[in-house]
């Protein structure tokens, strides 16, 4: 029976990750000190034999190392995520995402562990070849902008990583996600999908940042778990870079008009300029689309749940949540 450890096990994929690993018949242990993470996401699956869970920081090398040398694979997915928090707190993004990278490479090291690293489309800056290849040149801005403090720190995730594998030969695999959605995910922390759902269910107004005309490549949860569990198990993904994302693309000020459809509601679409919303000078991307052709030849991956479905899926949660008195906007 295969043994995998998820760090952030209790966030929106991590969860997700770890219904699906069991029900493959896998044992799970999670690692997740909740800073961005819910204990609600995981306490369905307390009653499994084949779960367990650790509240932790990844940096606490002592149960790190325990929980690692018990395991197969790990799959990290531990980090500070989302735009807000990252505008917010710079110094827990970096600090955070390189140091606890750090701390699972090497301990993982040490046992020789499977690593499946979580990056993100973020990577790619300030792109301009559409779709985005895994060896694409970057672009990123200026420093004194915090904006760009979360691709740099995932670059750096990438590179100790592969540095690892190169020199020391550790299996590894990076994952680049390209807005994954679903159901548990939370909009508290910037991710746009949730935000709009709740606000249309709400009867709020829909904010959209910007002219609205930046777009996205939404993809379902269950499908970027999917790819991940495939990744792991693949030998030839080992020292490898994948984009994992849809390729339907859609503007922002497209999908809160979708969300309202979706919805029945009667919300309005205000625009909000991103200085009001983020900081003076904030810089976002245009266009993210990722192209898919390495990882469909790797392991004939291809997303397969449309949008429409996704964001149904979302308003059944949110409703659901709303009605439990656990989610109220």
């Amino acid at each position: 029976m295969t043994h995998a450890l998820i760090t952030g096990g209790a966030g929106f994929i991590g969860s997700h990750l770890a219904e699906r690993l069991l029900a493959d018949g896998q044992q799970v242990t999670i690692m997740d000190n909740l800073s961005t993470g819910q204990f609600r996401n995981i306490v369905h699956l307390e009653g499994n034999p084949r779960f367990r869970y650790a509240i932790e920081d990844i940096r606490n090398i002592h149960v790190l190392d325990r929980l690692a040398s018990e395991c197969d694979v790990i799959y990290h997915l531990a980090a500070a995520v989302g735009v807000e928090k990252i505008i917010s707190a710079p110094i827990e993004t970096i600090e955070v995402n390189i140091g606890g990278t750090e701390v699972v490479l090497q301990t993982a090291r040490r046992y020789r562990k499977k690593v499946l690293i979580a990056s993100t489309s973020e990577i790619y800056g300030k792109g301009v070849r559409f779709p985005f290849h895994e060896d694409d040149d970057r672009l990123m801005g200026p420093t004194t902008r915090s904006r760009w403090s979360y691709a740099a720190s995932k670059a750096i995730d990438e590179f100790l990583a592969l540095a690892y594998h190169k020199e020391v030969g550790l299996p590894v695999v990076i994952m680049r996600f390209f807005n994954t959605v679903g159901p548990r995910q939370t909009g508290q922390y910037g991710m746009v999908l949730p935000r709009f759902v709740r606000w249309a269910l709400a009867g709020a107004p829909l904010e959209v940042y910007g002219d609205g005309q930046q777009s996205r490549c939404f993809c379902n949860v269950r499908d970027v778990v999917t790819a991940m569990v495939d990744l792991a198990a693949a030998p030839q993904a080992v020292g490898q870079v994948f984009n994992i994302g849809s390729q339907e693309e859609i503007t922002i000020g497209e999908l809160a008009e979708r969300v309202r459809q979706r919805t029945g509601s009667r919300s309005e679409v205000r625009y909000v300029p991103y200085d009001q919303a983020y900081e003076a000078g904030f810089e976002d991307f245009r266009r993210r689309v990722p192209s898919l052709e390495k990882i469909r030849a790797a392991i004939e991956w291809s997303p397969t749940i449309p949008l429409d479905q996704t964001i149904d899926e979302i308003v059944a949660y949110y409703r659901e949540e709303t009605n439990d008195g656990r989610n109220q906007p």
